[in-house]
């Protein structure tokens, strides 16, 4: 066994410092300029130009989980779920025209969880979520606009569970083209907790999916340790990005954190968020680009914050945008 190698005090500190400035210099690298602009824009709900806590339709219930778009008249939608009285999710969609009060138009029914909306290239509308009992993906077609709000189906179409026999979900569709609809996802690995998935659905009848293990490894490499659940993607600085969300810790609620990851480079960046309280929990996010309310080019970041960690006046859906 080899003697250790002794250092004196001066030498020490000269080490100590050195790995000091590795680190810092590892975890100030941002995964990409466009995950670095990412959290510069949505880093801090305070410097933001609008925004909402505590999201709630006219009818009082909660907009849980919120996806924002806006539609060509410059008309915002949201759809969202709600537990109500019967102890179950209700996925419902709401529209609105400052982002702040919303009409909800229509409930999609009992079991209906974590929808997601995208427009087709036909002038129609896919919309998907989570479906219980058996929790699976559900994905749904409408001609137009008004078939949308009114709940009136073209097509339909429940995904098998193929990588779990216990629950796949939360789904957001990140592209509607030529009959194809592709979407991600999450699914109970081994019954136990949540992984990230890819899917496509051709012509409302072809269903493939696979494990997406690349942003598993993403989200590990912070320590993620609990689910790896949510994620919405969008188009910045000319690149794909999807803002996720991982449990540092299982069946932790108050351990939920923000990701930005950038599927070019395969790493993440941990996006500190800053809420006006303090509030150390963030969920389910969802990001889109839009114009504000007072006309200007906008990032919208949509997410929950569970009571767990939530500051007095926190908890609930959050809603906020910077102008670009």
């Amino acid at each position: 066994m080899r003697p250790l190698l002794r250092l004196g005090p001066l030498a020490a500190l000269l080490v100590v410092a050195m790995f000091a400035v590795v680190l810092s210099d590892a975890s100030a690298r941002p995964a990409s300029v466009a995950t670095g602009r990412l959290a510069a824009l949505a880093g801090d709900v305070r410097a933001a130009d609008g925004y909402a806590y505590d999201l709630r339709d006219d009818s009082g219930r909660t907009m849980d989980t919120a996806q924002i778009t806006q539609v060509p008249d410059g008309t915002y939608l949201a759809v969202y779920h709600t537990t109500l009285a019967d102890g179950r999710f209700h996925a419902a969609i709401a529209d609105s025209t400052d982002l702040r009060r919303w009409t909800r138009r229509h409930d999609f029914g009992a079991g209906t969880s974590q929808p997601t909306l995208a427009a087709d290239d036909g002038g129609g509308y896919v919309l998907a979520y989570e479906k219980d009992p058996d929790n699976h993906i559900a994905v749904r077609g409408y001609r137009d606009l008004d078939a949308l709000l009114a709940g009136k189906t073209a097509h339909a179409y429940d995904a098998p569970r193929t990588l779990s026999r216990c629950a796949e979900g939360t789904p957001d569709i990140t592209s509607v083209h030529d009959g194809t609809i592709e979407l991600t996802g999450h699914y109970r690995a081994g019954c136990d907790t949540d992984r990230e998935l890819r899917a496509t659905l051709k012509d409302f009848t072809t269903w493939h999916v696979t494990p997406d293990r690349r942003l598993d490894r993403a989200l590990a490499a912070w320590g993620t340790r609990g689910n790896m659940g949510d994620r919405s993607t969008l188009e910045l600085e000319g690149r794909r990005l999807i803002l996720t969300e991982g449990q540092q810790w299982r069946g932790d609620f108050g351990s939920w954190r923000m990701y930005a990851y950038d599927p070019m480079t395969g790493r993440a960046d941990r996006l500190a968020v800053r809420t006006h309280g303090g509030s150390r929990a963030l969920a389910n996010p969802s990001a889109t680009l839009l114009t504000d309310p007072d006309g200007h080019p906008a990032l919208l970041v949509s997410l929950f914050v569970p009571r767990e960690g939530a500051a007095p006046g926190e908890s609930g859906q959050l809603v906020y945008w910077r102008e670009l």
